[in-house]
C-alpha cells in the first residue's frame, strides 16, 4: 500500500458473524425494540426519543465498551442539558431574540464539540432541543425530565443489546487495529531502509501516514478502557502503557521516514542489522502476514558514521525497545496486573 488512504476496517471478530455491520444490525434491532416498548410505557406521544438514542448510540461504534460508553456519555450530556434548560430556556420562555441568540451559540457548540466531546455534543442538542421548545410554547419542567427518562430507556435498550446480542469485547476489537498498526510499522520500517540503501522506488512516508491513521483508530478502541469511571485498574493501565508505546513507535517511524527522505543519508551494515532486529521484534508481538516476503535490503559501502545512517540507527533503535516493551502488556492476560520494569 503506497497512499495515505484510510485503513480498511480489520476483519470481524471470530465470535460475531462474517461483517461487524450484520452483527451491530441485530444488536440496534433488539436495542430499539427495548427502547419502543420501554419508550411507549413512559409516553405514547415521545417514545421515539428512546429510540432515536438508542439508535445513534451505535453511530461509530464497534465494541461492547465503545457503545456503553457512548450511551453514558449521552446521558450525561442530556443532563447536564436539562439542567441548564431549566435554568436558560424556561425563563426565556421564548423571547424571539434572546432565544434566536441562544441557538446560534447551540448550534455552534454542538459542530465545535461533536469531534473532541460527546457529552458535550449532547449538552447543546439537549439546550437548542429545549429553546426551540419554549419558542413553540410548550416547554415545562416535565417535559425536560420526560426526554431525561426516554433518554435513559433508549441508553438501557443499547446497552442490553450490546451485552447480550452477539458481544464484542473491547480488547477483541482493539487487538486486531494493534496488529494492523504493527504490521504497518514493520513495512515502514523496510521501505526506510530500502530507500536508505539507495532504492528510490522505495517510499516510508505514505505508510507513516497510514500509522497515524491506525494508532488513531487504537485510541478510539482503548477509550473505554482509559475512561476516567472505568473499574478496570489493571487494564486501563494496560491500555495507556500500550497507547504510549505505540506513540513511541510513531516518533520513531516519523524521524526514520524524515531521515530517509534525506538525499544525503545513506546506508552501512548496522542499519540491515537494526532492520533485522525490529522485524523480529514485530513478529515476536504479531504473526507475520500470510504471503509476506521477508525483506532483503543490501548494504552499501558507506562511512561508518555517516550522520544519516547515525540518525537512522537512534530511531531504529527506539523503536525496536519500543516494541520490546509491548510484549509485556499484548502477551500477557489483559486483565493481570503489570510488573513494573
Amino acid at each position: 500500500k503506497k497512499d495515505g488512504a484510510a485503513p480498511p476496517p480489520p476483519p470481524p471478530p471470530a465470535r460475531g458473524p462474517p461483517r461487524p455491520t450484520t452483527r451491530q444490525a441485530f444488536q440496534a434491532t433488539v436495542a430499539c425494540g427495548v427502547a419502543i416498548a420501554a419508550g411507549l410505557l413512559i409516553s405514547p406521544d415521545r417514545w421515539y426519543w428512546a429510540v432515536g438514542t438508542a439508535w445513534w448510540i451505535f453511530v461509530n461504534t464497534a465494541s461492547r465498551g465503545e457503545t456503553l460508553v457512548r450511551g453514558f456519555r449521552r446521558v450525561v450530556g442530556t443532563v447536564t442539558g436539562i439542567a441548564a434548560g431549566l435554568l436558560i430556556a424556561i425563563p426565556i420562555a421564548g423571547a424571539p431574540a434572546p432565544t434566536a441568540a441562544l441557538v446560534a451559540v447551540c448550534v455552534f457548540g454542538i459542530f465545535y464539540t461533536a469531534a473532541p466531546s460527546y457529552s458535550w455534543m449532547m449538552f447543546f442538542v439537549t439546550v437548542m432541543a429545549g429553546l426551540l421548545y419554549g419558542l413553540l410554547g410548550v416547554l415545562h419542567p416535565g417535559l425536560l425530565l420526560l426526554r431525561f427518562q426516554e433518554t435513559t430507556v433508549g441508553a438501557l435498550g443499547a446497552a442490553l443489546g450490546v451485552a447480550l446480542i452477539l458481544p464484542v469485547s473491547t480488547h477483541g476489537a482493539t487487538d486486531a487495529w494493534i496488529r494492523r498498526a504493527l504490521h504497518c510499522v514493520h513495512g515502514c520500517t523496510t521501505e526506510a531502509a530500502r530507500r536508505l540503501a539507495g532504492d528510490e522506488q522505495a517510499d516510508p512516508a505514505p505508510l507513516a501516514a497510514e500509522l497515524e491513521l491506525l494508532l488513531g483508530r487504537v485510541r478510539h478502541s482503548l477509550a473505554p478502557l482509559v475512561h476516567p469511571l472505568s473499574p478496570l485498574r489493571a487494564r486501563k493501565a494496560r491500555a495507556r502503557q500500550v497507547i504510549g508505546l505505540l506513540d513511541d513507535c510513531a516518533r520513531a517511524v516519523r524521524g526514520l521516514a524524515t531521515v530517509a527522505a534525506d538525499p544525503d543519508a545513506s546506508h552501512d551494515a548496522r542499519l540491515a542489522a537494526a532492520c533485522a532486529r525490529v522485524e523480529a521484534a514485530v513478529h515476536a508481538l504479531v504473526p507475520p502476514v500470510t504471503g509476506q516476503a521477508k525483506a532483503h535490503i543490501v548494504s552499501v559501502p558507506a562511512p561508518r558514521h555517516h550522520p544519516g545512517a547515525e540518525a537512522a540507527l537512534t530511531h531504529l533503535h527506539g523503536l525496536e525497545r519500543a516494541l520490546e516493551d509491548l510484549a509485556a502488556p499484548l502477551c500477557t492476560s489483559p486483565r493481570a496486573p503489570l510488573v513494573p520494569a
